[in-house]
């Protein structure tokens, strides 16, 4: 578990380049899939040029807290996707 603080709007990703947002310029962004579990969709991260940089799929109704450049930016493969800038405080050690 991860302890953090929303630093802007919760919002849905963009479903293309052309949609992609860097997420207030936030380095580190909570993503969450509200769609059903078992309904996986794609997160696309690319630079600032539009280089796509990696990707990776977000199971329905899970969250993700990434680490990404400010100027990189992000969409996904449907707008269930939701975005927020968020500062980390601190990570919980699991035992």
């Amino acid at each position: 578990m991860v302890i953090f603080q929303p630093i802007t709007t919760e919002a849905a990703l963009g479903t293309d380049d052309s949609g992609s947002s860097n997420v207030g310029t936030s380095e580190f962004v909570r993503l969450y899939n509200s769609a059903a579990a078992g309904t996986e969709h794609l997160v696309t991260l690319n630079s600032s040029d539009g280089t796509d940089l990696g990707t990776f799929s977000l199971e329905g109704l899970d969250t993700v807290i990434i680490r990404k450049a400010t100027t990189d930016k992000l969409f996904a493969a449907n707008a269930a996707v939701l975005a927020c800038g968020v500062r980390v405080i601190t990570p919980v050690k699991s035992h």
